[in-house]
């Protein structure tokens, strides 16, 4: 202690007392808990945020009816993107339990096997968590002629009576979240069916009937691969079922590796034991069959792959359910691993001895990544000797103090991004204005390379594509990425956009799955600061400016935010917060992403130029 360092006296210290123990309900703690149960909360923007885990919840009960061969349809409707019902045609939980069933946590069916076996939801939490974070709640149970229906406000019982019914067995459930919990939140429809296509996927036979559109899948994870796969697959997908284990893949002529994988129909995806599994033993398959020298990167080059094994007993490393922890699988106690090997080696390898037209064109595939890795070999060498000297940590990246490359195959945390942006100005206020815990900052040296066309090697020749590579530790793919969320933060002017558009281009070309995965977003800044001595609105288009100068008339101050650079840190501070506004860059097979880049990054320079001239804009200059 220092020599003038007050001692705090006892005069100073809080008080503690009986009357600071408290118990709480299962419901208030859920509540006063959220993050324990559903993550992180939202508004709905994002597809991890928390009201679409409220309706995977309700729904992971309706699936577990469906693989116990209970009901074949599920109905979902949304109200206003607000509020939502969900049916299934099930048994019904059994009435003299409804109310433990939906608000007693630890209290569920599938605790005994005999009732649900290889169900996702094994830990009597999820529809109680709906319940306690949901302004309105009210469950339905047919049974046998009978319905018992009981209403919730926030985990409180409001209502419960028992009625004679004609309606068909099953469970219906009806939420709308907490608006105070979840402020200012809707659903967004994209969401909601990417999320029940791959329920279908799973469960072939089942109809998901989303506002009374019909949602189906005949072929299971082949329908899955065909659906998201954005470049043409070299030979027809392979696809093998086994007892509790399904798998589909392909190669394709993009870079990287691509994989989706499930447990019980849940998908994870964050990867887990059954995933890492897959990745290596089919590798190890392939190469055993080829009776080759081949590198394990080679062969997986360009895989496009799912995965889907039911467990009696799955252990995930969070309640969101999005990694499998499990090593073991009951019954047996035979490891993910062995279960995972098994299938594999018998059933691909028998695959590829009777299809020899899919084994020629997987064997050229991996030839073609072996010789241009091999070209390349002394570049990357050379390009991962640079990386390391250029002493990244002071002059490119600005790193946050989560070393998340030390928790390689955790969470990588949910807050964790990297700002990338140009020039010194910006780098600057952003840099000032960051959370150091949680937010790095990579600058960029002016305007990176149109990358469109080029092979991998350039990602190793070019310096700033060579750093920012090594700054997200991306090279083996994205199993290692540092940070969350990768932010392209430029300028809202024609160079802003055409350093955000080259920047897409990079990583559509060379790190595909980082925008599949959903790693990549856009910073929305605003552009227009109005104000007036005693209010300052900030607007993020044009339309929020004229609200805002008719709210603060007469005659505001009128400021146009042209550059990154031009807004202070102290200002900049409420723009990358808890309120940050970002715009997530989704790729799905409908973009039709070849054709676009090729317009947009090609060399039909001509083409281009009567396309900005019959669509040319002209803003009005507000300063």
């Amino acid at each position: 202690m220092k020599e003038n360092e007050l001692i705090p006296s006892d005069d100073n210290l809080v008080e503690y007392t009986d009357d600071n123990i408290r118990h709480l309900s299962d419901m208030e703690h859920v509540r006063t808990r959220p993050g324990m149960y559903i993550g992180k909360l939202g508004d709905g923007a994002h597809i991890e945020d928390g009201i679409y885990v409220l309706l995977k919840e309700v729904l992971d009960n309706c699936i577990d009816e469906f693989k116990m061969q209970a009901g074949k349809k599920i109905e979902i409707t949304i109200d206003d993107n607000l509020r939502v019902s969900v049916r299934d045609y099930g048994r019904g939980i059994p009435q003299g339990k409804l109310i433990e069933a939906v608000s007693v946590l630890n209290t569920g069916g599938k605790y005994d096997s005999k009732a649900f076996k290889k169900s996702v939801g094994l830990n009597g939490v999820g529809v109680k968590a709906v319940n306690a974070l949901s302004s309105r709640f009210e469950v339905r149970s047919y049974r046998d002629g009978k319905v018992r229906i009981a209403t919730f406000s926030k985990g409180d019982l409001l209502t419960d009576e028992t009625l004679r019914t004609d309606q068909e067995n099953g469970t219906f459930t009806f939420f709308e979240p907490d608006e105070t919990l979840f402020q200012n939140y809707q659903f967004r429809s994209e969401f909601i069916e990417t999320m029940l296509r791959n329920y279908t996927y799973l469960n072939t036979g089942l109809a998901m009937i989303y506002n009374g559109q019909r949602i189906v899948s005949r072929n299971g994870l082949v329908d899955l691969l065909n659906d998201n796969m954005t470049a043409a697959s070299l030979y027809p997908i392979v696809h093998l079922r086994g007892e509790d284990i399904e798998i589909a893949f392909t190669h394709t002529s993009q870079y990287g590796e691509e994989y989706y994988s499930f447990v019980n129909g849940q998908h994870t995806t964050q990867g887990g034991t059954h995933q890492s599994a897959f990745k290596e033993h089919i590798a190890r398959t392939i190469k055993e069959f080829f009776n080759k020298s081949q590198d394990y990167t080679d062969i997986r080059n360009g895989l496009v792959a799912a995965i889907a094994i039911n467990v009696e007993e799955p252990m995930f490393e969070s309640q969101t359910k999005i990694k499998l922890g499990s090593t073991n699988m009951a019954p047996g106690g035979i490891s993910v691993n062995k279960f995972v090997a098994d299938f594999i080696k018998q059933e691909v390898d028998n695959y590829l001895h009777k299809h020899s037209d899919v084994s020629e064109a997987m064997l050229q595939k991996i030839q073609d990544s072996e010789k241009e890795r091999k070209a390349i070999a002394g570049v990357t060498k050379l390009a991962r000797e640079r990386a390391k000297k250029a002493n990244l940590h002071n002059k490119k990246l600005r790193d946050c103090r989560i070393h998340l490359n030390d928790t390689k195959g955790k969470d990588l945390g949910e807050e964790s991004c990297i700002f990338i942006t140009e020039g010194d100005s910006a780098s600057g206020s952003i840099t000032k204005s960051r959370d150091v815990n949680t937010q790095a900052v990579f600058s960029l040296r002016g305007k990176p390379l149109n990358s469109y066309g080029l092979t991998k090697k350039v990602v190793y020749e070019n310096e700033e594509f060579n750093l920012l590579q090594a700054a997200l530790n991306i090279e083996d793919g994205i199993d290692g990425l540092r940070y969350n969320k990768v932010i392209v933060a430029t300028d809202a002017d024609v160079d802003g956009m055409h350093i955000r558009l080259l920047l897409i281009t990079f990583f559509l070309q060379f790190f595909p799955d980082l925008i599949k995965k959903g790693h990549v977003y856009i910073l929305q800044t605003p552009l227009f600061r109005v104000r007036n001595k005693k209010k300052t609105i900030y607007c993020y288009s044009d339309e929020e400016r004229q609200r805002a100068i008719m709210e603060l008339n007469p005659n505001p101050e009128i400021t146009r935010f042209k550059g990154l650079g031009e807004i202070s840190p102290d200002e900049f501070k409420h723009f990358i917060g808890k309120d940050m506004r970002l715009e997530q860059v989704s790729l799905r097979k409908n973009d039709l992403v070849k054709e676009l880049l090729g317009f947009y990054m090609g060399k039909n320079t001509m083409e281009r130029q009567v396309f900005i001239i019959n669509n040319l804009v002209i803003e009005e200059d507000i300063a």
